[in-house]
């Protein structure tokens, strides 16, 4: 199958690399506003450089990744369904909820398949815990907890455009609390603070946040989230039920090093860096766009499954600001 990718800044050419090396793809086009860019990737990976995204909508492609800044999101999401040909785009579907939520309304019902980018999802490890929740191997679930940790923050122009910790970061443990457990949350408080660079609370921002979810069933999720981790990159989940309970992300490139005596683990490198704590989940992403491509599976994140850890987002953004619990249905407009 031949792929287009839109956008080659940092995840773009991840991507070109990793669909270069899968035997499903027999071509590449790739189109970025640099030529530069575009010419660098067309040279690296054996890929055509197509001028514009009119370009790559004409050019006879079977499926599209949209790895472009988020304002365009909206308008590349709209023209592939428009041409019938089958997308993934990064998350988020776009920069404000009111626009993801258009998009939603104009490729509903319209039969070509759209797949957001929420890489965890085809992580093994949260596959596994995902597995053993449905299974019944947990007992009933009563608390989930979820962590993001970067080691560094983001540069403060990116900040200032991201929407807020919540809408950026911690949407990911949103999105992969749903999923693991099959539930829905219904009510969040929020709590956050600034440790750090000033450039984030200059932008109305935390760096620091803690946030408690009440899941549908009842079940407790408690997200903690810092763009400040000195010790590394932390993605973990634990799950605690009746019966067991079971943790993602505890091997030894976890960041975090025991104070009790003797103990040796973690013992590995702990992990820096997203693309290395992710380099197999972004990679089985990618896998599953081109069966999604090839029809032989249905997209396995929706608009709709992005939109709906976005509300989350937005009801913990709320109660952040105004200092109480807020409902997921008080933020939600579809």
């Amino acid at each position: 199958m031949r792929i287009a990718i839109l956008g080659l800044g940092r995840i773009g050419a991840f991507h070109a690399e990793t669909l270069s090396r899968l035997d499903t793809v027999e071509s590449l086009l790739v189109s970025d506003p640099s030529g530069r860019a575009a010419a660098a990737a067309a040279e690296r990976f054996g890929a055509e450089v197509a001028a514009s995204p009119e370009a790559v909508f004409a050019a006879g492609v079977d499926g599209i990744v949209v790895a472009a800044a988020t304002d365009a999101h909206p308008e590349l999401i709209l023209a592939a369904v428009e041409a019938g040909i089958p997308v993934f785009c990064e998350k988020p579907v776009a920069r404000t909820m009111e626009q993801g939520v258009k998009v939603f309304h104009a490729v509903q019902d319209r039969g070509v398949p759209v797949q957001i980018g929420y890489q965890r999802r085809f992580d093994a490890g949260f596959a596994a815990a995902r597995a053993a929740v449905r299974s019944g191997a947990l007992g009933t679930l009563h608390t989930v907890r979820s962590t993001t940790l970067d080691p560094e923050p983001p540069p403060a122009a990116y900040i200032a455009a991201s929407g807020g910790i919540f809408r950026d970061c911690a949407v990911h443990d949103f999105d992969i609390i749903r999923w693991v457990t099959g539930r829905e949350v219904t009510e969040v408080y929020a709590t956050g603070g600034n440790r750090g660079a000033a450039y984030i609370e200059d932008a109305g921002d935390a760096d620091t946040t803690g946030a408690v979810l009440t899941l549908d069933d009842g079940t407790i999720a408690v997200v903690s989230n810092s763009r400040h981790n000195g010790r590394g990159y932390d993605v973990r989940m634990e799950l605690h039920g009746f019966t067991d309970s079971l943790a993602v992300g505890l091997d030894d490139k976890l960041p975090l090093r025991s104070a009790e005596p003797g103990v040796s683990f973690p013992a590995g490198t702990p992990h820096t860096f997203f693309m290395d704590r992710f380099a197999d989940a972004y990679r089985a992403e990618l896998i599953a766009f081109t069966e999604v491509v090839a029809g032989g599976r249905p997209s396995p994140c929706t608009v709709e499954d992005a939109l709906e850890a976005g509300w989350i987002a937005e009801a913990c953004t709320r109660s952040l600001h105004e200092h109480r619990p807020v409902r997921v249905e008080d933020v939600r407009t579809v």
